[in-house]
């Protein structure tokens, strides 16, 4: 199973605002295990803390900040883009290579079907441990990531199968040997060529939306965000470095970047944010997928409706949307 144990790794990965609520839970189940022993009847006191718990679990996370989101997204437990396959998918078959340098495992795409219906998917993995997570590069493609991306993209096009992204990445991989092989010219290449793409496209953002790394996979007709997810132009450390000189102040940075599924529905930027579970995705990962299957399902039922040439049409101007411009021009 790829899925692991969220509550136990959850525990194991806590943070600093999850921690009370972690606490009181492991006081509730070994209540539980002493009342199973037949020591003592303790359920009214069981009942109590549980409700207690579902209170206390209301007041964090109904008033999150930026940061605490920012925190969320990168949860250890919560749930990667394979454990969506696992939940949502049939019969997925991986494809790998670029054609043209070799393979990389920080993005992995390949044929599925959802409820039936042959589509493509397509996501950034990163791994739960050092090895995983060596092996994924921590989520960040390099130049054939992107390439096999768009060669998948492609062979979607050809088949008139619809193409699913999930996004979660801190960034594309800023190394010296990604930058030899042509980093920034592949993202680049990905983005024309996912706005001329003749299929639709449904990108769901379910971690970490770093950078030109996230939009690489993320040009499509619909954009949807996890509640706990983020989206940004640049990491908040990496911000706080810039505009203030101190990587410590990468909360003040998050307020400044608007990056969360709330803000950026608000600024027309994403269709839609997509609830999570009471306490994170990575509290109840199932739960997740569920509401990410749902809303994928509404989405992709509508573009189905669209001409090739619509679709084509629609994704153009959803992204000259974007943004407010102005210029003012002086006397020559």
């Amino acid at each position: 199973m790829l899925l692991v144990d969220h509550m136990a790794n959850a525990t194991s990965y806590a943070l600093d605002f999850e921690r009370p609520l972690l606490e009181l839970e492991k006081k509730i189940e070994e209540l539980k295990k002493l009342s199973s022993n037949g020591s003592a009847d303790l359920s009214s006191e069981i009942s109590k803390l549980e409700k207690k718990a579902r209170r206390l679990q209301q007041e964090i996370f109904s008033d999150l900040s930026r940061w605490q989101i920012v925190q969320l997204s990168r949860h250890n437990s919560r749930p990667y883009f394979l454990d969506y396959v696992e939940h949502l998918f049939t019969d997925f078959v991986e494809l790998a290579g670029d054609r043209a340098f070799g393979e990389d495992p920080s993005i992995v795409g390949g044929f599925a079907r959802l409820d039936g219906q042959p589509v493509m998917i397509i996501g950034h993995q990163k791994g739960r441990n050092t090895k995983e997570n060596m092996a994924r590069n921590f989520g960040m493609p390099r130049p054939e990531g992107y390439r096999k991306a768009r060669r998948l993209m492609q062979l979607a096009e050809r088949f008139r199968r619809p193409v699913l992204t999930f996004v979660d990445t801190p960034g594309a991989y800023p190394g010296i040997g990604a930058e030899e092989r042509g980093q920034a010219s592949a993202i680049a290449e990905s983005l024309e060529m996912m706005s001329q793409l003749r299929t639709p496209i449904l990108s769901t953002v379910i971690g970490e939306g770093g950078s030109g790394g996230a939009v690489a996979i993320g040009v499509g007709n619909r954009i949807l965000m996890m509640e706990n997810s983020i989206y940004s132009v640049i990491s908040p450390e990496a911000c706080s470095s810039i505009l203030y000189r101190d990587p410590g102040q990468a909360a003040k940075a998050a307020d400044s970047l608007k990056l969360t599924a709330k803000d950026l529905l608000g600024l027309g930027i994403i269709d839609e944010l997509v609830p999570e579970p009471a306490g994170g995705a990575h509290r109840d990962p199932a739960g997740a997928a569920k509401q990410v299957g749902a809303a994928i399902r509404k989405h992709l039922t509508q573009l189905q409706d669209m001409t090739l040439d619509a679709l084509v049409e629609d994704r153009y101007r959803k992204f000259r949307a974007i943004g407010e411009f102005s210029s003012k021009w002086g006397k020559r």
